[in-house]
């Protein structure tokens, strides 16, 4: 008997677009004598769409607007939905699991997989603890701390201490030292970030990064110019490391333009690093995956500075992706095609770890 799959797309974050390409990837590739595929997109509104507002969104078109609708498995048709996403969740009823391809708040942050927990549905990738502690940048470095992974030295402001104490949050930046990043805590997509290289482009920076959350993070930059190299990891208790990839970009830093412009950057896998490095990536890689409670698939990204005049060079552990791009041109996809995995045997062994019992 072929298993129902609720592919769920789209999102109210700023990466609802390349969620839609990952959909199209998925839908294509899964195999239609094993899984009966219903995708459902997520507006930017948060509106769950019926089916033919979601074909039309995934078709490139622009969905109607109107009330939020479910989709039951078990009628074949829209039914007239509540304001209320505990109604949602009922209407997933009837579905082997759901696949939540959604990046981002609202998506990968575990408050869909909360939803899909209370609903008793199972789905693929990490649970409500691994989500929200990877979205969470400050979070997910005090986790990581203590394993002994290295990372940047950083710093915690809130929008509070901006507003009242402002003085004490350009202390914070001047104990870090220029340049450095200023970050909202619980975006993706580069959203968001700035670099400062002058106290006089700091408030500014501060100021954006406020207006999109109550948490933000400052933090040092990497002496030099890193490269940035990533790592996939699959598996729920027993995971395993991809080969690692390496990004390349002429861009002062992988911002949100250069991320989704063709031909902006380019991926080198595997890359060419020193002997015994990759592996470091690797094991690094699996620490955090375990240390924050993942499941399923992450993608970690590390900066590595080049060590001069024959000293050792810095490896530094930069976030953890739990829903990552995936597109079949995505860098996480293009990890495991290096380690033999087809996109196809990929999407599928994801659904078998969401279908595992853990």
């Amino acid at each position: 008997m072929k298993k129902r799959i609720l592919l769920l797309a789209g999102g109210q974050s700023g990466e609802h677009e390349v969620s839609l390409m990952s959909a199209r990837g998925v839908l294509a590739a899964l195999p239609a004598d094993r899984f009966e595929v219903t995708p459902l997109v997520v507006s930017r509104q948060g509106r769950w769409l019926p089916p033919t507002e979601t074909s039309r969104a995934l078709e490139g078109g622009r969905p109607d607007s109107g009330r939020m609708e479910s989709v039951r498995p078990d009628s074949g048709r829209a039914d007239s939905g509540g304001e209320s996403m505990l109604k949602q969740a009922a209407g997933v009823q009837g579905y082997d699991l759901v696949f939540p391809l959604l990046h981002g708040p609202n998506g990968e942050d575990g408050t869909v997989q909360g939803l899909l927990t209370l609903a008793g549905i199972p789905f693929v990738g990490s649970g409500v603890l691994g989500s929200a502690a990877s979205m969470d940048k400050v979070m997910t470095k005090q986790v990581l701390a203590s394993t002994g992974i290295p990372q940047v030295d950083y710093r915690l402001a809130t929008r509070r201490q901006w507003r009242e104490q402002p003085e004490d949050v350009r202390d914070l930046a001047a104990e870090l030292g220029l340049p450095l990043f200023v970050k909202p805590a619980n975006l993706g997509s580069s959203v968001g970030i700035s670099k400062v290289r002058s106290e006089m482009e700091l408030d500014a920076a501060l100021d954006l990064a406020f207006s999109l959350d109550r948490r933000v993070i400052l933090e040092a930059m990497t002496p030099g110019r890193p490269r940035e190299l990533e790592v996939g990891i699959l598996g729920n208790d027993a995971p395993i490391a991809s080969p690692v990839g390496e990004l390349s970009f002429s861009a002062d830093f992988y911002d949100y333009a250069t991320k989704y412009t063709a031909g902006e950057a380019a991926m080198h896998i595997p890359a060419e690093l020193p002997e015994g490095l990759a592996e470091q990536v690797r094991q690094y890689a699996l620490a955090a995956f375990a240390a924050l409670d993942c499941a399923g698939l992450a993608r970690i990204d590390f900066f590595y500075v080049e060590g001069r005049n024959g000293a050792a060079g810095q490896l530094f552990l930069n976030e953890v992706n739990t829903m990552p791009g995936f597109t079949p041109t995505s860098m996480y996809p293009k990890l495991w095609e290096a380690a033999g995995w087809s996109y196809a045997a990929l999407v599928t062994r994801l659904v078998e770890l969401g279908l595992e019992e853990r």
